[in-house]
């Protein structure tokens, strides 16, 4: 497991949002500080904006990192995967509340999330 992986998850265990664990992981990465990779992930946060947060960092991530095409590319790739993991990107599905059967759970999401970005990066 690489160390931002293990940061990401370090994270989400000190309370960090889903978002906010992924992004501040892996800000570094994109050029982005810490500060403001806490201020870029809390409009991800709680499922705010419809996927899961872990996805929307991983996703402000590659597009920070990569010109646009390539950024388009690893996105799809990402969601790809992270979708046959875990059977959908969406927050509300992910964590059961339209069936009260959770898919994964936030900790995994952001595991997941992060192992894929990982290894895209």
């Amino acid at each position: 497991m690489s160390q931002n992986v293990e940061k990401a998850i370090n994270n989400h265990k000190s309370f960090y949002s889903c978002s906010a664990a992924v992004l501040c992981a892996f800000g570094g990465e994109a050029g982005i500080s810490e500060k403001d990779a806490r201020a870029a992930a809390a409009p991800f946060a709680g499922g705010r904006m419809g996927k899961c947060g872990a996805v929307l960092a991983a996703e402000y991530v590659l597009g920070k990192k990569y010109p646009d095409d390539i950024a388009q590319k690893k996105i799809a790739e990402f969601e790809q995967r992270f979708t046959d993991m875990n059977r959908s990107l969406i927050c509300k599905e992910l964590k059961g509340g339209l069936t009260g059967k959770p898919l994964r759970s936030c900790r995994g999401c952001v595991t997941d999330a992060a192992e894929i970005l990982d290894e895209l990066m």
